[in-house]
């Protein structure tokens, strides 16, 4: 075969083609890649002018992106971290087969750190640093499912003990356990960022990534080269949010982030692109969204291999492999590997002939050397001017041999049994006889021996243990009576919104000495919706690279603004990426020490509806600050319909434990609620956070009458009392947010047409009444000898007589779920069903919540206990001008 000429099908001989390859290795010696890389685009560019069409690929030969003679020095002791690695490969093994045989079934994951534990010893042993006083640290977003060998490496740490491992899973257990995975909630001095709902962190690091940047440019923080790290799996990438916002990454030049995606080609069941090459398609993905991409698929064993290959038969071949191949060559014997790999052609057979069968079984991929990786991660922090993701060839329970090392199953993996263990013990080298390997104990070096010694020392080197959550920022001092006391005075009779009012109060928070320069103002593209465009001048729109452009409106007061300094982060139209950015702003108080307070609003309905699982996130992660669910309720945004009109947020929201729910009527109750909010999370440095509705429905805002602060906060006040106390027909009326100007007109009409007394309370969040009733229930349980509590509902109806009418703008379980503290039954109006692109007056008509049918379930109420005839509500009907046979709104 030597001495032939092969011929291509286009009539070109390879001796022709190996012309050309040799004409470019001159220039590659003599003058360099980047006059190799101008000749190579001037030849395409003369092409294209040819009339040559050259089809378009963003992607390069499958093989690594750093070539053998460009690799770093490797810098640390090989060797060594090698036994490391491999005692918190053991640890991690054995701390989720212990806990499987303690209690079958608690789960765990066994193959992802199996796959990604080089990836990962390589970045702590060179590469995270962590945070100090001094510097702000690198951020890391770890794998979810890859949390046990993290556990393992803290417990050779000495940072997380036996019993903590034995408690794996098992929380609750004596001496405390271990979460499944990253959870702040659950483990606030470890984890800073919770990471196992795929496709959420990839956008939460772009956007981190881009919030540190902001801080820099606004100067609260100083600049440095501190990375974002977000590992994550080839799998992972499926989720729409894991590759959705990377092109603002690269558009804002991100060079402070670096992806790592852990390309095992395999996801939970099967493989994830069996009959395509996943790696391939993501750099396509990602270099069409110019980012650096670094591909490390091949491991130092085949690098003699391919310098043998002068005529790049070997990459050829590499690149027309499909995944599902790429993964029987896996788990195949070293004779197969020779015969349906390298058989393709005689050529590739010579190119091994002198390795036996067993070496070419070995062969490492990229993932899995040290030295690759290393080259990677130095070129990666190394890199200017763009983000870059590091595509990681490994394999899926590397080291499980048959218990499912590269198998569909593997994912599931718990349990291995005597063999197995054993010869995963050998193969790491583990130093356990075969009578204590099966007991598969925890096994951890004398504190002086040297892998020890050689963990803590690169550790130390790089700025202490990681990952490690603790909260730097000082607390704010000021009460800020001041900044809120004018919305106590109402409007005077001009007519505001809700949504109005809260601008008026963040325009005054963002000139605040203390606090002014702390607030960030989050948009998903609404400001002009919410009314918000007057900030535009006065703080700024943030751009990255200031504003190139003369607005379109420059010549008018409002007109666009972006600044490099500017505070305003308006995301455009993406509720996930400006909630990304929420969490970033919410969490800065851990992750940089800075107070940052985020108002996020955004239309109510695209919140928890759309974006629940990114708000659960902010919740595990304890992140603080507000959510305005902006045009909030079913009835108060006209016209916009079905998708549009929100009846759910408040229930949606009763999901989150550590999230305050609010749904005020009034300007001054929403001072009253911001006020506390920011002492609470701000001052007192409580881990929760706020979702506050607010509306475009304008009307007079009153003063605030008496000291009503407290019943504000804890969910509900008499707002006013009934005109003729004294009347033997008696009713207390339950209003929420707009809906209770509804309920304030129904009380005029119960009084003058039908001699009905009803007090009017403003019910400002039936969470905060909801939570209450079951902790005081819960306390009576647990102390039966001790004088029961009473729930502060409760309290507040014990001497309010008369029928029960509640009437909001969302769903009637709301205030039905605090019905069973109320002294008698509860009659509920609500906003089940779809909404309907209508005005304001239909829309509360049609869904049975507008002052006449709150005046008539009034009356109903009153004919049910006894107090007046059916005539009176037959008429009511009749007068009211409700048709009875109009349809059900819940189903209609």
């Amino acid at each position: 075969m030597d001495n032939e000429t092969y011929t291509h099908p286009h009539r070109i001989e390879d001796v022709e083609i190996q012309e050309w390859l040799e004409s470019l290795d001159s220039v590659l010696d003599s003058s360099g890649p980047e006059v190799a890389a101008e000749i190579l685009e001037r030849l395409r560019a003369h092409a294209t002018v040819a009339g040559i069409d050259l089809p378009f690929s963003a992607n390069t030969p499958y093989a690594n992106t750093i070539p053998a003679r460009l690799e770093p020095l490797f810098p640390g002791d090989q060797e060594l971290e090698r036994r490391i690695k491999s005692l918190i490969r053991w640890n991690a093994l054995a701390m989720v087969v212990r806990a499987n045989r303690v209690e079958h079934n608690i789960g765990g994951h066994i193959s992802t750190y199996a796959s990604a534990a080089t990836l990962y010893e390589v970045g702590f042993n060179h590469f995270f640093r962590a945070r100090s006083e001094e510097f702000e640290g690198d951020t890391v977003y770890f794998q979810g499912h890859a949390a046990p060998g993290m556990y393992a490496r803290a417990f050779l740490e000495g940072r997380i003990s036996p019993q903590q491992l034995e408690n794996f899973r098992r929380e609750l257990k004596p001496g405390g356990g271990l979460s499944s995975y990253p959870h702040p909630w659950l483990m606030p001095d470890f984890w800073e960022f919770p990471t196992v709902s795929m496709g959420l962190s990839p956008l939460m690091a772009i956007y981190q990534a881009r919030f540190n940047r902001y801080l820099e440019d606004r100067g609260l923080k100083p600049v440095t080269d501190a990375k974002v790290w977000a590992f994550l799996g080839d799998g992972e990438t499926d989720e729409p949010e894991s590759l959705g916002a990377i092109t603002l990454a690269s558009r804002e030049k991100l060079d402070n982030l670096i992806f790592v995606v852990n390309c095992n080609l395999q996801r939970l069941d099967g493989p994830v692109r069996g009959n395509g090459q996943i790696i391939q398609e993501l750099e396509s993905a990602f270099r069409g969204a110019r980012w650096n991409v670094i591909k490390v698929l091949w491991g130092s064993e085949w690098d003699p291999i391919l310098e043998r290959d002068t005529e790049g038969l070997l990459v050829k071949r590499m690149g027309e492999l499909v995944d599902g191949e790429y993964q029987k060559l896996v788990v195949s014997s070293g004779a197969y590997v020779r015969e349906h790999f390298f058989g393709s052609d005689p050529r590739l057979l010579q190119l091994v002939e002198p390795l036996p069968d067993e070496a070419l079984r070995r062969l490492r991929l990229g993932g899995h050397d040290p030295r690759k990786v290393y080259a990677a991660y130095k070129t990666a922090v190394d890199h200017k001017g763009g983000p870059t993701v590091i595509l990681a060839r490994t394999i899926k329970g590397y080291g499980l041999g048959e218990a499912g090392e590269g198998k569909n199953v593997t994912h599931q993996q718990k349990k291995l049994n005597e063999e197995e263990l054993r010869e995963f013990r050998s193969r790491f080298g583990i130093p356990l006889n075969d009578d204590d390997c099966v007991e598969v104990p925890f096994y951890r070096p004398a504190e002086d021996s040297i892998e020890i010694q050689y963990l803590r020392a690169r550790r130390e080197a790089l700025g202490g243990y990681t990952p490690k959550r603790s909260v730097r920022s000082k607390p704010l001092v000021a009460d800020h009576d001041e900044l809120f006391k004018e919305f106590f005075d109402g409007s005077e009779g001009r007519e505001v919104s809700t949504t109005m009012a809260f601008v008026g109060m963040l325009r005054k928070m963002l000139k605040d000495p203390e606090i002014g320069k702390l607030v960030v103002p989050i948009v998903p593209d609404e400001a002009r919706t919410f009314g918000m465009e007057s900030l535009f001048r006065t703080v700024g729109i943030y751009s990255s690279v200031g504003q190139k452009y003369e607005p379109v409106d420059v010549n008018t007061l409002l007109y666009y603004k972006e600044a490099k300094d500017g505070q305003i982060l308006e995301e455009g139209i993406t509720e996930a990426g400006s909630m990304a950015s929420f969490i970033a702003a919410g969490s800065a108080y851990a992750t940089h020490g800075i107070n940052t307070i985020p108002f996020f609003i955004y239309y109510s309905m695209f919140g928890f509806q759309r974006i629940a699982d990114f708000i659960w996130a902010a919740a595990d992660m304890r992140t603080r600050g507000f959510l305005l669910g902006g045009t909030s309720g079913r009835t108060t945004l006209s016209g916009e319909g079905l998708q549009h009109q929100d009846g759910n947020s408040h229930v949606l929201a009763l999901s989150v434990p550590n999230l305050r729910a609010y749904d005020p009527a009034f300007a001054y109750e929403m001072a009253v609620i911001l006020q506390d909010g920011i002492r609470r999370m701000y001052k007192d440095g409580e881990s929760i956070f706020y979702y506050i509705t607010v509306m475009n429905e304008p009307y007079a805002m009153p003063a605030m009458q008496g000291d009503v602060k407290d019943g504000i906060l804890k969910g509900m006040y008499r707002y006013r009392q009934a005109p003729a106390p004294r009347s033997k027909l008696r009713a207390q009326l339950f209003g929420s947010g707009a809906i209770l100007n509804e309920v304030l007109r129904a009380q005029e009409i119960l009084d003058t047409k039908y001699g009905v007394a009803a007090d009017v309370w403003s019910v400002t969040s039936y969470k905060e009444l909801y939570v209450d009733g079951n902790e005081t229930e819960r306390w009576n349980r647990l102390h039966p000898g001790e004088k029961a509590r009473i729930p502060y509902i409760t309290k507040c109806l014990a001497d309010a007589p008369g029928v029960l009418v509640a009437a909001s703008d969302y769903l009637k379980t709301l205030p039905n779920m605090v019905s069973k503290w109320m002294p008698r039954r509860l009659a509920s109006l609500g906003t089940d069903g779809f909404g309907r692109s209508e005005g304001r007056a239909s829309l509360r008509e049609f869904f049975e919540v507008d002052s006449r049918f709150i005046t008539l379930a009034t009356l109903h109420e009153l004919h049910a206990d006894g107090k007046i005839e059916e005539s009176v509500v037959d008429q009511a009907i009749k007068d009211l001008g409700i048709n009875p046979d109009k349809p059900n709104p819940v189903i209609s």
